[in-house]
């Protein structure tokens, strides 16, 4: 199922879901719990959910305003919305510690393009043109 047949309609229930689940989960961190070890890892956890469900309409409108060949198949639109996710929960994280400096802000950020460039290499090298009903066995 490719991103001409799918419209932003399928990705809305689990859009909805992680940003209220996500940022509702941040809300109730910063306002009922001090900040202690499993405080900090609902931090973690409910920020890539919320970053995820707010990345997911950004995603699907760059794959749709930018198509690749292949074209982008669901499951590539939501690992690219949750890279997004754990991205940006990661840089949050790391500041609690004041760990962030620019080295640690691009070098994440290529690791994470490098990633997705070589797992989307790798699909191109699998990708085979879908056969249609016309067409005629050789």
């Amino acid at each position: 199922m490719d991103t001409q047949n799918t419209t932003f309609r399928n990705y809305l229930p689990s859009t909805i879901t992680l940003i209220i689940l996500g940022w509702g989960g941040l809300a109730a961190i910063f306002f009922f719990f001090l900040p202690y070890v499993w405080a900090r890892w609902g931090f973690f956890v409910f920020g890539i959910m919320a970053l995820t469900g707010t990345a997911i309409p950004i995603v699907y409108f760059f794959n749709q305003r930018f198509p690749s060949d292949p074209p982008a198949e669901s499951n590539v639109i939501v690992r690219q919305a949750i890279w997004a996710g754990v991205y940006f929960a990661t840089l949050a994280w790391l500041q609690l510690g004041r760990l962030v400096t620019l080295y640690v802000v691009f070098g994440l950020a290529a690791g994470i393009i490098a990633a997705e460039y070589f797992i989307r290499l790798r699909e191109k090298a699998n990708w085979k043109k879908p056969a249609t009903p016309d067409d005629k066995p050789s």
